[in-house]
Protein backbone atom coordinates (compact mmCIF):
# COMPACT_ATOMS: atom_id res chain seq x y z
CA UNK A 1 0.00 0.00 0.00
CA UNK A 2 2.66 2.43 0.71
CA UNK A 3 4.53 1.46 -2.51
CA UNK A 4 1.42 2.47 -4.37
CA UNK A 5 2.21 6.31 -2.95
CA UNK A 6 5.82 6.50 -3.67
CA UNK A 7 5.06 7.39 -7.79
CA UNK A 8 7.75 4.07 -8.50
CA UNK A 9 7.86 3.20 -12.59
CA UNK A 10 6.18 -0.18 -11.85
CA UNK A 11 4.20 -2.18 -8.83
CA UNK A 12 5.30 -4.77 -7.07
CA UNK A 13 3.25 -7.13 -5.93
CA UNK A 14 2.63 -8.97 -2.66
CA UNK A 15 4.11 -12.23 -3.60
CA UNK A 16 7.15 -10.85 -4.59
CA UNK A 17 7.11 -8.63 -1.40
CA UNK A 18 6.97 -11.83 0.64
CA UNK A 19 9.46 -14.09 -1.71
CA UNK A 20 11.78 -10.94 -0.88
CA UNK A 21 11.30 -11.02 3.20
CA UNK A 22 11.11 -15.10 3.09
CA UNK A 23 14.44 -15.06 1.46
CA UNK A 24 16.19 -12.51 3.46
CA UNK A 25 15.15 -14.35 6.57
CA UNK A 26 12.76 -11.58 7.77
CA UNK A 27 9.69 -13.16 8.18
CA UNK A 28 8.62 -16.76 8.34
CA UNK A 29 4.51 -16.77 8.28
CA UNK A 30 4.08 -13.59 6.75
CA UNK A 31 4.80 -11.63 10.53
CA UNK A 32 7.74 -8.63 10.43
CA UNK A 33 8.25 -7.87 14.34
CA UNK A 34 11.54 -5.64 13.04
CA UNK A 35 10.68 -1.98 11.94
CA UNK A 36 14.90 -2.19 10.97
CA UNK A 37 14.15 -5.29 8.42
CA UNK A 38 10.60 -3.78 7.47
CA UNK A 39 13.06 -0.84 6.38
CA UNK A 40 15.71 -2.78 4.56
CA UNK A 41 13.25 -4.45 2.80
CA UNK A 42 11.26 -1.06 1.47
CA UNK A 43 14.53 0.37 0.05
CA UNK A 44 15.42 -3.00 -1.80
CA UNK A 45 12.03 -3.55 -3.40
CA UNK A 46 11.10 -0.22 -3.86
CA UNK A 47 14.37 1.80 -4.42
CA UNK A 48 12.86 4.71 -1.74
CA UNK A 49 14.51 5.98 1.24
CA UNK A 50 13.28 4.23 4.50
CA UNK A 51 14.49 6.61 7.43
CA UNK A 52 13.59 5.27 10.59
CA UNK A 53 12.33 6.60 14.05
CA UNK A 54 12.81 5.52 17.21
CA UNK A 55 11.21 7.06 20.75
CA UNK A 56 7.60 6.96 19.87
CA UNK A 57 5.70 9.74 17.66
CA UNK A 58 5.85 12.73 20.06
CA UNK A 59 8.47 15.06 20.67
CA UNK A 60 10.79 15.46 18.05
CA UNK A 61 9.49 13.11 15.83
CA UNK A 62 6.08 15.13 16.35
CA UNK A 63 7.58 17.50 13.58
CA UNK A 64 9.38 15.72 11.25
CA UNK A 65 6.25 13.19 10.96
CA UNK A 66 4.13 15.95 10.32
CA UNK A 67 6.22 17.64 7.84
CA UNK A 68 7.08 14.22 6.26
CA UNK A 69 3.26 13.41 5.32
CA UNK A 70 2.32 17.18 4.59
CA UNK A 71 5.27 16.52 1.85
CA UNK A 72 2.74 13.51 0.25
CA UNK A 73 4.82 10.89 1.73
CA UNK A 74 3.76 7.88 3.72
CA UNK A 75 4.93 6.13 6.78
CA UNK A 76 4.77 2.68 8.30
CA UNK A 77 3.22 2.57 12.05
CA UNK A 78 3.88 -0.43 14.22
CA UNK A 79 0.89 -0.57 16.56
CA UNK A 80 -1.58 -3.04 18.55
CA UNK A 81 -4.42 -3.34 16.25
CA UNK A 82 -8.35 -3.40 17.83
CA UNK A 83 -11.16 -5.33 16.27
CA UNK A 84 -12.57 -2.24 14.09
CA UNK A 85 -8.34 -1.63 13.01
CA UNK A 86 -7.90 1.46 14.72
CA UNK A 87 -5.28 1.25 17.74
CA UNK A 88 -5.48 -0.11 21.02
CA UNK A 89 -3.12 -0.80 23.82
CA UNK A 90 -2.25 -4.91 24.21
CA UNK A 91 1.44 -4.91 25.03
CA UNK A 92 2.52 -5.57 21.61
CA UNK A 93 -0.06 -9.20 21.46
CA UNK A 94 -2.45 -7.78 18.53
CA UNK A 95 1.16 -5.88 16.41
CA UNK A 96 0.27 -5.25 13.26
CA UNK A 97 1.41 -2.63 10.90
CA UNK A 98 -0.73 0.48 8.92
CA UNK A 99 0.28 2.88 6.19
CA UNK A 100 -0.39 6.64 7.40
CA UNK A 101 -0.96 8.66 4.21
CA UNK A 102 -2.25 11.99 5.50
CA UNK A 103 -3.17 14.07 8.29
CA UNK A 104 -5.77 16.38 9.14
CA UNK A 105 -5.28 19.43 11.74
CA UNK A 106 -7.77 21.06 13.87
CA UNK A 107 -6.88 24.80 14.87
CA UNK A 108 -7.89 27.20 17.15
CA UNK A 109 -10.59 29.42 16.57
CA UNK A 110 -8.94 32.39 14.17
CA UNK A 111 -5.70 30.68 13.46
CA UNK A 112 -6.82 29.71 10.02
CA UNK A 113 -5.02 31.38 6.73
CA UNK A 114 -7.12 33.44 4.84
CA UNK A 115 -4.87 31.33 1.69
CA UNK A 116 -7.04 28.50 3.22
CA UNK A 117 -9.79 27.54 0.63
CA UNK A 118 -13.02 26.07 2.55
CA UNK A 119 -13.74 22.27 1.32
CA UNK A 120 -17.63 22.43 -1.25
CA UNK A 121 -18.98 19.93 0.37
CA UNK A 122 -17.86 20.06 4.06
CA UNK A 123 -18.45 23.31 5.59
CA UNK A 124 -15.44 23.98 8.25
CA UNK A 125 -13.34 21.64 6.53
CA UNK A 126 -10.24 23.82 4.96
CA UNK A 127 -7.79 23.09 2.47
CA UNK A 128 -4.00 24.92 2.08
CA UNK A 129 -3.89 27.54 -1.18
CA UNK A 130 -0.67 28.36 -2.89
CA UNK A 131 0.52 30.95 -0.01
CA UNK A 132 -0.91 29.29 2.80
CA UNK A 133 1.81 29.00 5.52
CA UNK A 134 2.16 26.40 8.31
CA UNK A 135 -0.05 27.08 11.26
CA UNK A 136 2.19 27.63 14.51
CA UNK A 137 2.15 24.80 16.75
CA UNK A 138 0.35 26.37 19.59
CA UNK A 139 -2.63 27.22 17.13
CA UNK A 140 -2.66 23.12 16.67
CA UNK A 141 -5.44 21.75 18.92
CA UNK A 142 -6.03 18.00 17.82
CA UNK A 143 -4.32 15.91 14.78
CA UNK A 144 -5.74 12.94 13.30
CA UNK A 145 -3.38 10.57 11.08
CA UNK A 146 -5.28 9.00 7.82
CA UNK A 147 -4.44 5.52 7.87
CA UNK A 148 -5.07 2.15 6.47
CA UNK A 149 -4.27 -1.58 7.94
CA UNK A 150 -4.18 -4.18 5.11
CA UNK A 151 -7.44 -5.67 6.63
CA UNK A 152 -9.69 -2.69 6.42
CA UNK A 153 -12.03 -1.87 3.76
CA UNK A 154 -11.43 1.73 3.76
CA UNK A 155 -8.54 4.22 5.36
CA UNK A 156 -9.52 5.70 8.73
CA UNK A 157 -8.54 8.79 11.09
CA UNK A 158 -6.87 7.86 14.26
CA UNK A 159 -6.17 10.62 16.98
CA UNK A 160 -2.59 11.03 17.31
CA UNK A 161 -2.13 10.64 20.33
CA UNK A 162 -4.19 7.39 20.65
CA UNK A 163 -1.77 6.22 17.67
CA UNK A 164 1.48 7.12 19.68
CA UNK A 165 0.00 5.57 23.10
CA UNK A 166 -0.73 2.28 20.78
CA UNK A 167 3.18 2.35 19.02
CA UNK A 168 4.85 3.00 22.38
CA UNK A 169 3.24 0.09 24.66
CA UNK A 170 4.42 -2.63 22.09
CA UNK A 171 7.24 -5.05 24.74
CA UNK A 172 5.94 -8.43 24.56
CA UNK A 173 4.88 -11.09 21.90
CA UNK A 174 1.78 -12.79 22.06
CA UNK A 175 1.93 -16.45 24.61
CA UNK A 176 -0.89 -17.70 22.16
CA UNK A 177 1.30 -17.52 19.02
CA UNK A 178 4.07 -18.61 20.98
CA UNK A 179 1.90 -21.92 21.65
CA UNK A 180 0.73 -22.18 18.44
CA UNK A 181 3.53 -24.67 17.18
CA UNK A 182 4.90 -22.34 14.40
CA UNK A 183 8.14 -20.76 14.14
CA UNK A 184 8.21 -16.69 13.68
CA UNK A 185 11.79 -14.52 13.43
CA UNK A 186 11.77 -12.08 16.67
CA UNK A 187 14.51 -9.63 16.49
CA UNK A 188 16.97 -9.98 19.59
CA UNK A 189 15.21 -8.20 22.17
CA UNK A 190 11.94 -9.42 20.96
CA UNK A 191 9.25 -6.78 20.00
CA UNK A 192 10.03 -4.02 22.27
CA UNK A 193 13.63 -3.92 20.59
CA UNK A 194 12.20 -4.49 17.10
CA UNK A 195 9.27 -2.33 17.00
CA UNK A 196 7.93 -0.30 20.72
CA UNK A 197 8.37 3.27 19.43
CA UNK A 198 9.31 2.71 15.68
CA UNK A 199 8.14 4.73 12.86
CA UNK A 200 9.43 3.77 9.25
CA UNK A 201 9.42 6.71 6.61
CA UNK A 202 9.10 6.23 3.41
CA UNK A 203 10.31 8.49 0.52
CA UNK A 204 11.41 8.62 -3.25
CA UNK A 205 15.06 8.35 -3.22
CA UNK A 206 16.02 10.27 -6.85
CA UNK A 207 14.46 13.67 -7.58
CA UNK A 208 13.44 12.10 -10.70
CA UNK A 209 10.58 10.25 -8.79
CA UNK A 210 9.87 12.91 -6.50
CA UNK A 211 6.32 13.09 -5.29
CA UNK A 212 4.58 16.20 -6.29
CA UNK A 213 4.89 18.83 -3.62
CA UNK A 214 1.49 20.12 -2.22
CA UNK A 215 0.60 23.63 -2.31
CA UNK A 216 1.00 23.73 1.76
CA UNK A 217 0.36 22.69 5.08
CA UNK A 218 -2.38 19.73 5.20
CA UNK A 219 -6.11 20.40 5.23
CA UNK A 220 -7.24 21.86 8.45
CA UNK A 221 -10.69 22.25 10.46
CA UNK A 222 -10.99 25.49 12.08
CA UNK A 223 -12.79 25.32 15.57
Amino acid sequence: MAGSLLGLSQDVSLERIVQVALERGYTAQGEMFSAAAMARLAEELFQCRAELLSGGLEGENRGKILRHLTAGCPLLLPYDEDSNHEPCRRRGYKAHWAVVSGVLLGLRGGALSPACQEDGEISGLFRPGPACPPPAPEDVLEIYLLSKQGKSWRPQLWSYRQAHESNAQLTDFCPKRAGDGKAYVVPAGGVRAGLCGKTLLLRPRTAQSALPQPAGPPPAAER
